[in-house]
């Protein structure tokens, strides 16, 4: 800013140079506080919370180092910073300068020993003061040592011109000459300020500001860090930094904010108290009255020795007590944060940290999975209750469903594995476990990024070139992701990519076209003996009449399923009324007994039909009866504590609501007609009845309700 000034204004005009210099700075510390206050005000400051914990160490070892530097720059007298060259080291080793910065480190180091068999808050103060005393004993007991020829050797701070007020910068503001040193204050009238000078320094106004913001955020979780503070509410403190700043700039001075380092010794001090705070803001108003006169009596190797075990201590809490308690990959980000800050600068280190933090979360987060599980159909089965015939089919040809449940945020990183887990199962086990049908279930993906949507297209030409169709569920088509898909064109060809909106309706889909193969090697219609859901069926495709591996398992299946059906005469069962048709075909794979012992258990049964939409029982209300469903389709919704809302659906040719009524409880689901019904209901009354009357019947039917159940069981939990 300074130079900015003198570069419009010229070194003819120095009074214009310093008042619109000392202007630009007030200006500056009213914006940061203004920035500071807003940020706080919209809760901004949460935004810390995605500096990783590790960023913040290497920050505060990076503070370490800046203080080590600067203690050497004030003990050696270094013109400038500190450069790492050799006129450098050859400055640091002259024999007037080497005792200069060795006795401060040496003093540091003499303290950490202290320290580590002596733990008092006055500990820091008491050493410090002593050595104030010890040096002044020195100066008065050897009549060589003179305060004037110290200062000049470096040992003690120059002293500035005694008598000066504080308030006498406000008179650098005015065109008039300074009032003299001790007469009354005279006001700023802004006489002497250059404004086109002062609108030019705007933008560096704004990057004191981002500066500002950038240490705030950084110091304050550090401070917490250290303190083993873990409640810090950084909307709190930008609001104060906001405050004080704009005071600061209303009375014409510069920015300010939490030091990390002056905090630091301060807590660890003893003054973690409010009473604490007042007192020393009390204090700091007495030096701020009496000025700087006391600056010229304080040893340089004071205020070294305290900058240097200050930066030691903190590169110590970065880079040693780190050692062995982090990720190798993460202490390696702490090492160079250190180092960049050390060797270049404050900010430059920030932005090389926030930007290996980006880098490190993308390896890390990539090496985790974001398949969360993969399974073949015949384990993840859809909740439609079917025939033993179809379970048992499906518990076999399930093995061409495969289906793969995504989580997490899909992007670059995580997509590659996806793709590698499904070129994999192509090439490694498709000949042995050819798949129909791929599933991706994305109900636990929060996300996709542009890279993981074109790897889904990616996916779905590898699919093609197998005549395996894609089938993504768990998303809504009008939501981000299914935006995200859409524009990518995943969904344009409808024969090769499926879209459900649940992964139960997507199964559903995939084990209806497999009951319709199966049907077809069957010779029957798939509408006779045992039905499949008719909404939306499936075409055969072109590949269920052609020899093809998948085919050929299909037809094995099929032969087996049907084989372990007991031979019955299933021509005869057509002749017979129902409900004796609806019982042989029923309980044909769970009963050995004739059609003669279920002839005795027709008359108990009624028939009942329902309308789509009807309600069959309500959940928690009493079991009166179990049905048999002749045709149609039901669905019974389920709401149990540990999964929640669930539907499922059941379809012809099976029973429903047999468990409650036979045990006596309560419903667990309220069941409707999902289409039009026709049923047949064994009631309590006509239990009871059959119980007296036909006790082998009453018998083999808890039997069968026992097999079913176990059945279902083995189906949900598989």
């Amino acid at each position: 800013m300074a130079f900015l000034v003198l570069a419009r204004v010229g070194d003819s005009n120095p009074r214009a140079v310093i008042a619109t210099t000392i202007l630009s700075y007030s200006l500056s510390s009213i914006v940061t506080g203004a920035v500071f206050f807003l940020m706080g005000k919209c809760k901004l400051g949460g935004m810390v919370g995605f500096f990783p914990r590790h960023i913040l160490i290497g920050c505060i070892g990076g503070v370490g180092w800046f203080l080590v530097a600067t203690s050497v720059e004030i003990c050696a007298h270094l013109d400038g910073n500190l450069e790492y060259n050799s006129t450098t080291l050859r400055k640091l080793f002259e024999p007037d300068t080497i005792a200069l910065w060795v006795v401060p480190l040496f003093l540091a180091f003499f303290l950490f020993i202290i320290k580590r068999s002596v733990e008092h808050p006055l500990l820091d103060a008491g050493y410090f003061l002593s050595i104030i005393g010890i040096f002044y004993f020195f100066v008065g007991a050897l009549d060589k040592l003179e305060l004037p020829d110290l200062r000049s050797k470096g040992w003690v701070f120059e002293a500035p011109e005694a008598g000066v007020p504080f308030y006498h910068f406000y008179t650098l503001y005015g065109t008039s000459a300074p009032a003299p040193l001790g007469q009354d204050l005279i006001l700023a009238d802004f006489g002497a300020v250059h404004w086109p000078a002062l609108a030019e320094t705007i933008p560096t106004m704004f990057a004191l500001t981002f500066f500002g913001i950038i240490h705030v955020p950084i110091n304050v979780p550090a401070l917490g860090i250290t303190m083993e503070e873990d409640n810090v509410d950084i909307d709190r403190e930008l609001k104060a930094h906001g405050l004080s700043n704009a005071l600061s700039g209303f009375c014409g001075s510069i920015q300010n904010y939490l030091v990390y380092t002056n905090s630091v010794l301060f807590v660890r001090s003893g003054g973690n108290s409010r009473v604490a705070g007042v007192m020393l803001a009390i204090a700091t108003f007495g030096v701020l009255i009496s000025g700087p006169i006391i600056i010229g009596y304080i040893p340089v190797m004071v205020v070294g020795a305290l900058i240097f075990f200050l930066g030691f201590d903190l590169m110590r809490e970065a880079l040693v007590d780190t050692w062995g308690k982090v990720h190798r990959l993460e202490y390696a980000t702490i090492l160079i944060i250190v180092v960049t800050m050390g060797a270049w600068d404050f900010v430059v280190g920030i932005l090389v940290g926030i930007l290996l933090a980006c880098v490190s979360f993308v390896l890390q987060t990539s090496r985790v999975s974001a398949i969360r599980n993969s399974l073949p159909g015949s384990i993840a089965a859809s909740t439609v209750r079917r025939h033993p015939v179809q379970n048992r089919f499906l518990q076999d040809a399930g093995k061409q469903i495969h289906v793969m449940k995504l989580a997490g945020y899909l992007f670059f990183g995580t997509i590659v594995g996806v793709e590698k887990q499904i070129r994999t199962l192509l090439m490694n086990e498709f000949e042995r476990e050819p798949i129909r049908f791929l599933i991706l279930d994305l109900q636990n993906v929060v996300g996709v990024d542009f890279s993981a949507a074109e790897a889904f297209t990616r996916i779905k030409r590898i699919l093609k070139t197998k005549s395996i169709t894609l089938i993504v569920c768990g998303i809504s088509v009008d939501g981000e992701m299914g935006i995200a898909l859409c524009s990518v064109g995943l969904f344009e060809e409808a024969e090769t990519v499926r879209y459900f909106a649940t992964l139960n309706s997507a199964l559903e889909h995939c084990e209806n076209d497999l009951l319709v193969a199966l049907y077809q090697r069957r010779g029957a219609s798939a509408e006779t003996e045992i039905g499949i859901p008719k909404q939306d069926r499936p075409r055969l495709s072109s590949e269920v009449m052609y020899s093809s591996p998948r085919r050929n398992q299909l037809q094995q299946v099929a032969t087996k399923a049907f084989s372990e059906q007991r031979p019955t005469p299933q021509a005869r069962w057509q002749e017979y009324h129902q409900p004796l048709q609806l019982l042989l075909q029923t309980f044909s794979t769970v009963s050995t007994e004739p059609e003669v012992f279920w002839y005795q258990a027709v008359s108990f049964f009624e028939r009942q039909a329902f309308r789509a939409g009807e309600v069959l029982y309500e959940r928690d209300e009493m079991a009166d009866g179990f049905f048999l469903l002749e045709s149609g389709m039901l669905k019974a919704d389920y709401l149990l504590p540990q999964l929640g809302k669930f539907s499922e659906l059941i379809d012809e040719g099976t029973t429903c609501g047999e468990l409650p009524f036979f045990s006596g409880t309560k419903r667990t689901s309220t069941t409707s007609a999902e289409r039009d019904c026709v049923t047949w209901k064994l009631d309590q009354a006509k239990w009871e009845d059959l119980q007296k009357s036909q006790p082998l019947i009453a018998q083999e039917l808890l039997k069968i309700s026992l097999r079913l159940t176990s059945e279902r069981m083995d189906a949900i939990t598989k």
